[in-house]
């Protein structure tokens, strides 16, 4: 193989697009005739055809180079096993039925080119020719700047894959492991912690030059190293957020004169003193939510009184499913029953938050969404904690359609 040709290549990629030269730099070339261009597994090694690389220009050779890489580092293969688990796995286990190969290797080829997709729309141009072959949007007639799983549920694609059966860009951009691939016990692979760093570094560098990179590789590194959040702290200050919420908990008082009385002589002024809010928590107690997920809000609901100065007299728990039960005041988190198990109705539930004596500063609803929600926003501030669901399909037009999503009236905490 012409290696001075293929690393030459590189270093124009690196050159016309440097935000990306520690990935590029990270993968190791590994040479096999039976790979049909380039391609890439997810442990960063990249397979090169010597043919491939004798017939393509340099400059064409250095945008497969950036395209290979844009696999991995936006995690194709991870994301792909993850589309292929919830959309296309779910043949009965047993005897294959006829065809099923031939099934296997559409659903692959399908992935593959919506991940090209993702990738060619904007990273052609500005000194890096588009290749030969190369796919995009515009052949279906599909707009451009989608992500791959927005693709694959937009488009069967059939109308390429007949004509793109030679594509092969390696498990790193479709999930399947191929035969040439060395796996994750081959030699030359980067552990996870180094293709992370690999990742952080470029994400780095990209945020580091506003305006270099296209919009596709922006998008990218906003999102790519934002760390997950702790939802119990959240959780905690979206529910200070509320409690410290201009109105909440104010009240005046002569136990500290206001220091207008100075300006007043004989006149005693009281100040405003912002006294701990009252919390409601409204706990989906449904047939929906396990008792796990009880055991946590139950955790919750002692988090929320320490949130409020510890102040247990100012924070009571009300039990829903259909029905909302008496609202009851917090002694012991430990000791409170939680009664429920039919259907989801949240709305009795703020409605005997909103009965209650006195009437709260603040509403926390913990639950797993599948409810209707008030038709108006209740006048205080809300905070919805959500047990995590998977995705259902639904059909919006039925009558008994019920929306997934809180109301934009609510703060909203992905709990776990």
């Amino acid at each position: 193989m012409d290696r001075d040709k293929l690393l030459a290549a590189r270093l124009h990629a690196v050159k016309v697009r440097p935000y990306l030269a520690d990935a590029l730099f990270a993968l190791h070339v590994v040479e096999d005739p039976s790979v049909p261009t380039m391609a890439v597994d997810a442990y960063w090694r990249c397979y090169v055809s010597p043919g491939f690389v004798a017939r393509t220009p340099v400059g064409e050779l250095a945008g497969v180079w950036v395209h290979e890489v844009s696999h991995l580092l936006r995690d194709h293969h991870a994301r792909s096993e993850g589309y292929a688990r919830e959309h296309e796995d779910h043949r009965p286990r047993g005897r294959a039925r006829p065809g099923h190969a031939r099934d296997g290797e559409r659903a692959r080829l399908r992935r593959n080119i919506a991940a090209d997709f993702e990738i060619n729309d904007d990273i052609y141009g500005d000194g890096l020719p588009l290749p030969t072959g190369a796919v995009l949007p515009s052949m279906l007639r599909l707009p451009d700047g989608l992500l791959m799983e927005e693709y694959l549920r937009t488009s069967s694609m059939s109308g390429l894959t007949g004509d793109l059966a030679w594509l092969d860009c390696g498990s790193g951009a479709d999930g399947h492991e191929r035969p040439w691939e060395l796996g994750p016990d081959g030699a030359y692979g980067l552990t996870a912690q180094q293709r992370d760093a690999v990742r952080f570094r470029v994400a780095e560098g990209i945020r580091g030059r506003p305006g270099e990179a296209p919009r596709g590789w922006t998008r990218w590194a906003d999102e790519a190293f934002h760390p997950p959040q702790p939802w119990q702290r959240l959780l905690g200050a979206a529910v200070r957020s509320a409690a410290g919420a201009p109105g909440a908990g104010e009240n005046h008082s002569y136990g500290r004169p206001s220091r207008r009385s100075a300006v007043l002589p004989g006149v005693v002024l009281p100040s405003l003193r912002r006294t701990p809010p009252r919390v409601c928590v409204v706990i989906d107690t449904s047939g929906s939510v396990s008792d796990g997920e009880l055991g946590s809000a139950l955790l919750e609901v002692a988090a929320i009184s320490r949130a409020v100065g510890g102040r247990r007299d100012l924070v009571s728990v009300i039990s829903c499913d259909k029905a909302a039960g008496v609202a009851v005041p917090l002694c012991r988190a430990e000791r409170l029953t939680l009664i429920g198990g039919g259907g989801t109705d949240l709305r009795s539930g703020f409605a005997r938050a909103l009965r209650s004596g006195p009437r709260p500063d603040v509403i926390v609803a913990l639950t797993d969404g599948q409810t209707p929600w008030p038709s108006v926003p209740p006048p205080c501030r809300t905070v919805v904690g959500l047990f995590p669901r998977p995705a259902r399909a639904v059909d919006e037009e039925s009558p008994e359609y019920v929306p997934d999503a809180p109301p934009s009236w609510a703060r909203v905490v992905a709990i776990g």
